[in-house]
């Protein structure tokens, strides 16, 4: 016959059960370099070959701030409201997204620049010519400064044709995938709904509060 379990033993192996279950339950994201304990909002490097985003805290940040020659690049955190940006009808046409929303970056090796929209299954990228983005970054000459790989250009004209104003920013990569990850997480049905345009609005909401605003970025 086995000794009867005190109260007071109970009470710690209920308290052992629920540390261990708060333990399993707690998700803490962990830089992917050092395994540190990273806060919700962190930095990023990119791994250029595979255009993966990677996890790290400020320390390992740091360290490839000024390291051109690395894998990895380190993901500003500058961003910029293009008030002037020009383009036209025809221009925007000539890119041949298929959406009014979408980013472009310049890949560092190849210097080609891609351009990608999201959906509800991720981000696409257009395979068709980007001719004219030469005459767009004639006339942008904010587009000359994007680094390559971390920065994009990013666009929403979604509503132009009912008169809402289209936004152009400058803006660190992992913001465009933040977009993509938002977007494909919320969309119901062939259009979306109305839930995530909502979230759409809003993402685009705190990026205007966060940024800078660049006044004198054409050629005109």
């Amino acid at each position: 016959m086995s000794a009867p379990v005190s109260n007071a033993a109970r009470n710690d192996n209920a308290f052992a059960a629920l540390r261990q279950f708060a333990r399993k339950r707690r998700a803490v994201e962990v830089c992917e370099l050092c395994s540190s304990e990273l806060a919700p909002e962190h930095q990023h490097l990119i791994e250029t070959a595979a255009r993966k985003l990677v996890c790290t805290c400020d320390a390992c940040a740091i360290l490839f701030s000024s390291q051109t020659s690395s894998k990895f690049k380190r993901v500003p955190r500058r961003i910029r409201f293009l008030q002037r940006f020009q383009i036209s009808e025809a221009q925007w046409d000539g890119l041949m997204i298929p959406i009014e929303l979408a980013f472009f970056f310049r890949n560092g090796p190849s210097e080609k620049v891609s351009a990608f929209y999201p959906g509800p299954a991720g981000a696409t990228e257009s395979l068709l010519s980007l001719e004219a983005w030469g005459d767009i970054e004639q006339e942008n000459l904010a587009l000359r400064e994007l680094e390559p790989d971390v920065e994009a250009l990013l666009a929403n004209r979604v509503g132009a044709n009912r008169g809402v104003a289209a936004q152009y920013y400058i803006v660190p990569i992992d913001e465009c995938y933040k977009l993509v990850g938002l977007i494909r997480l919320n969309w119901h049905g062939l259009s979306g709904g109305t839930e995530v345009w909502r979230e759409v609005g809003k993402f685009f909401t705190s990026l205007k509060e966060r940024s800078e605003t660049v006044v004198e970025e054409t050629n005109a």
